[in-house]
């Protein structure tokens, strides 16, 4: 793995989790059928796709030509559950692990290698999963952070619990360059990175609740033009709408995987 905060491809620059850290840099899928997968979210979101560079089992999502998403189709092989999952920059996955686990958090998967770095599932100490990964970011991140086309928000049992446990996981608030800044705004834990708002954490969730949808968990949101149009297309494609209002809907995909539609105009 280059230890550089960019690697040099002829005129392009790839940027890697050492100069991103602790930022959310990804989102990701666990398929069991990526062409089926692949077809719910082009009619849904309109998403194209191209291959990763991590093999025949992953694929890119494009919007526009831009990057919105990864999807891996490794839920049968791992025996992983069917789920979106957001991914942080570290530069050491197994001092993240190491730090994680040391805090009462678990790891399903990894570190392991994927060319071009490494990546860990791991769950906190309330159960919700995240990924996080250590190496070259995808081809036009820049493009992708500024975009803003993804968001994520954690549903936690204590959002200033959460913001520890985080934070001392990925150096949240310290005195590194670069690291993301934490903020308490109207009882909610609010992430900045570069001064942009990349993540929101709320308190409220149930551990022993029944319904997936209130217990701790990560949600990612996906910006669209017309949340009701994607809802009518998720229903029409073999998903469903958990619940809709005119600035967003809860869907489930074809395979059972929750993610969120959410007006352009919110954030």
């Amino acid at each position: 793995m280059n230890k550089d905060t960019t690697l040099s491809r002829g005129a392009t620059d790839v940027v890697s989790t050492h100069s991103v850290f602790g930022a959310p840099c990804w989102v990701s899928l666990t398929s069991r059928d990526l062409e089926a997968t692949e077809s719910f979210y082009s009619a849904v979101l309109g998403w194209r796709w191209r291959t990763a560079k991590l093999g025949d089992r992953f694929r890119v999502a494009l919007a526009g030509g831009t990057p919105v998403a990864g999807i891996a189709g490794v839920a049968t092989m791992w025996q992983m559950a069917v789920a979106w999952t957001p991914y942080f920059a570290v530069p050491s996955a197994d001092e993240a692990v190491a730090r994680a686990q040391e805090r009462g958090g678990t790891v399903a998967v990894g570190p392991i290698s994927f060319p071009p770095g490494r990546a860990a599932l791991l769950a906190d100490r309330d159960g919700a999963t995240f990924g996080i990964w250590e190496g070259e970011l995808v081809g036009n991140w820049e493009t992708w952070r500024r975009s803003a086309p993804t968001f994520i928000r954690l549903h936690t049992r204590d959002a200033f619990d959460s913001a520890i446990f985080y934070g001392e996981i990925l150096d949240w608030a310290s005195d590194r360059p670069g690291c993301c800044e934490v903020h308490y705004e109207g009882g909610e834990v609010v992430l900045r990175s570069g001064g942009d708002v990349v993540a929101r954490i709320e308190s409220g969730a149930l551990g022993t609740a029944p319904d997936p949808t209130i217990r701790p968990h990560w949600q990612v949101h996906f910006a669209v033009t017309d949340v009701a149009a994607c809802a009518r297309a998720a229903e029409l494609n073999g998903g469903s709408v958990l619940s809709e209002n005119a600035e967003e809907a809860v869907l489930r995909d074809a395979d059972g995987a929750q993610f969120t539609v959410t007006s352009q105009r919110v954030r």
